[in-house]
């Protein structure tokens, strides 16, 4: 209640209702070490119904992961270390960034199928553990929650065990306002174990017993039922909706402290107990620790341990150089470059959402990831791209895979929120969009992308790579895998011809067609690179000399120097943009664009493009209406 009320913001209704929960986890359910937060045989806390925060904080203090009592009395403030949602990578314990509802669940799944295949992998002694994840009313309204729940019982997700905060309300009011689920119900149907432990939440035992419960199942992963009353032991606000969003008055904290017996000042916490906490908390983990060391396998454990260390010279010798004579699909080249670089990247779990053969994601010549199969490492999603994004972000954050998910480049925005995450959590995944224009063509405009790309180069920390050419798609690999953070890589449905050596993609623009005394320059991007050089080639016909350049990734070229990158695009020349997309944000790097700023239109793929602009003809008539001819 304190922090809340310091910063004049925060949602300590909940947190409060869910306090002995939360011990019980950290003190007699959880194997975790507070001194080693990486520690890879970890149980995984996440918390879903992250507006909570000052919940996991508090026992993160507690536990001596770090946190003072200054940080908690900087809750929500500017550069502190308890910000308003739990971020990971900011505070020590954090295992994902949680906030928007239901993503931390689907975030739960993914975790629990990287524990799943890794435990296959290299044996139960050296890779064996829980994901818990707390969810609440609005985790489970969303859905993205319905996705996840129904991949995680398919694949009979067994050490998965989900912890649902049954408070019955939410900002608006009584659920009753809005949802009347059958919750047990609902997760029986998806093939999920379900313990209804009912009015136990003030019960530290009885919450114990129905975890262990929970842990102990085997053959689907479990939802424990918890029903809790938001805001106790409040006298004024328990089972109000205002105990959720608004920092309680010190009013209502003093009388909530009397009902507690705790004395009524800020910030209260005994030396002999918090150091009490903290010794227990080491005994726990030196205990669990020990046993682990004695049990592992030790090559085993070095391989897990070192699984985010990849050797980018190793995965370049690896990679497929295609010829001149080339004419492939970037999608089909994709597929090519994952079965090359298959011993030099060996812990990609490959998947997509029931577009497996259409997009590229496939590796080949492997099975399938099933309740029956751990070992596999390919993942059919099934149609569930929500569930997908988030998952691949809960595999990446729990380490020693790199996912590498696909689908067709519209559905991106089913996927936008957990693209958004993974760029704001640094989470190394891989989603791959093929279908990346209106040459997708008979499907029509809504399966044509128009402004996907410039709504995926808006979000800050996404890499994204649409590769020109076969050769451009396999250094696109490389870029990202060796990327610290998550990467879009957008391919072509249609056939390219191959124009490049890759050159390109590590400064993410580069000249690729040179002519002498050039008076301007075209800029293309994935398919339409083809279309800038023959458009280039005419001009030359006619005595008009350019350059053309390939410009597979804006974040990496606006990483290069003012110098470097005055030496592809010159200022002092006119840039004309080629890109089958919407010409929003050209202006950046152009002085004039070929796009296409309307939906598209049912045809064959090649006719969209030429009847939409995106055509020789019209880049020649634009590059010479530059220059002034």
């Amino acid at each position: 209640m304190d922090a809340p009320l310091a910063a004049k913001s925060g949602h300590q209704g909940t947190a409060m209702s869910l306090a002995p929960l939360a011990h019980v986890l950290y003190s007699r359910v959880m194997k975790h070490d507070p001194s080693n937060p990486q520690w890879v045989n970890r149980d995984r806390i996440i918390l879903s119904n992250g507006h909570a925060s000052i919940l996991q904080y508090a026992m993160l203090y507690l536990n001596g992961y770090g946190l003072t009592l200054d940080d908690l009395k900087s809750f929500r403030q500017w550069d502190s270390a308890t910000p308003g949602h739990p971020e990971v990578g900011h505070t020590a314990g954090v295992e994902v960034t949680t906030g928007p509802l239901g993503q931390g669940f689907a975030n739960a799944v993914g975790m629990a199928i990287a524990e799943a295949h890794l435990r296959e992998l290299h044996g139960p002694e050296t890779i064996e553990h829980n994901t818990y994840v707390i969810v609440g009313d609005g985790c489970l309204m969303e859905g993205i929650s319905h996705e996840s729940a129904s991949l995680a019982g398919h694949l009979k997700l067994d050490h998965l065990v989900a912890i649902f905060d049954d408070n019955r309300i939410t900002i608006d009011g009584s659920t009753d306002l809005t949802c009347t689920d059958d919750v047990p119900a609902r997760f029986r149907s998806y093939g999920w174990n379900v313990i209804e432990a009912g009015e136990v939440a003030e019960d530290c035992d009885a919450i114990e017993s129905a975890l262990n419960a929970a842990r102990a199942h085997i053959g689907a992963p479990t939802l424990v039922v918890l029903r809790t009353h938001i805001g106790f032991p409040s006298p004024e606000l328990t089972d109000k909706h205002e105990a959720h969003g608004n920092p309680f008055t010190a009013d209502l904290v003093s009388s909530t402290k009397k009902v507690m017996g705790i004395p009524d000042e800020p910030f209260w916490a005994p030396e002999q107990l918090v150091s009490a906490y903290r010794e227990h908390a080491t005994a726990r983990a030196a205990e669990a620790v020990k046993q682990w060391n004695s049990e592992a396998n030790t090559s085993a454990r070095a391989t897990v341990e070192s699984s985010g260390i990849l050797d980018a010279a190793s995965i370049k010798a690896s990679l497929p150089v295609f010829d001149e004579s080339t004419n492939l699909a970037t999608r089909q080249a994709f597929q090519k470059v994952l079965e090359a670089t298959a011993d030099s990247v060996p812990n990609v779990l490959a998947g997509a959402a029931d577009l497996t053969g259409n997009t590229g994601a496939k590796l080949p010549a492997t099975s399938g990831f099933s309740a029956s199969n751990r070992s596999g490492k390919q993942v059919y999603y099934g149609i569930r791209e929500h569930a997908m994004g988030a998952a691949m972000v809960g595999m990446a954050l729990h380490g020693g895979v790199i996912p590498v998910g696909g689908t067709f480049f519209v559905f991106a925005d089913y996927m936008r929120p957990s693209i958004r995450l993974a760029a704001l959590s640094k989470a190394r995944c891989v989603f791959v969009f093929s279908h990346d224009s209106v040459g997708v063509g008979e499907d029509g405009p809504t399966h044509q992308p128009i402004e996907h790309l410039a709504s995926l180069r808006a979000i800050p920390g996404l890499q994204v790579i649409r590769p020109a050419d076969p050769n451009e798609t396999a250094h696109a690999w490389l870029a990202a895998v060796t990327h610290d953070g998550p990467t879009a890589i957008i391919l072509s449905r249609q056939n390219v011809p191959s124009l490049t050596h890759g050159e390109a993609v590590h400064p993410g623009a580069a000249v690729i067609h040179t002519s002498s005394s050039p008076v301007a320059t075209i800029i293309g991007t994935g398919s339409e690179v083809g279309v800038a050089v023959d458009a280039a080639k005419k001009l030359s016909s006619e005595g008009i000399n350019v350059n053309v350049v390939s410009m597979p990734s804006w974040e990496r070229f606006a990483a290069l120097s003012v110098e470097e990158r005055e030496a592809v695009l010159p200022s002092s020349l006119p840039r004309i943009s080629v890109e089958a997309g919407t010409t929003f944000g050209w202006a950046t790097y152009a002085t004039h664009s070929v796009g296409i700023d309307r939906f598209g239109a049912s045809a064959p793929g090649n006719v969209v493009m030429d009847k939409l602009g995106i055509n020789v003809d019209n880049v020649v008539a634009t590059t010479k209406a530059a220059i002034g001819q």
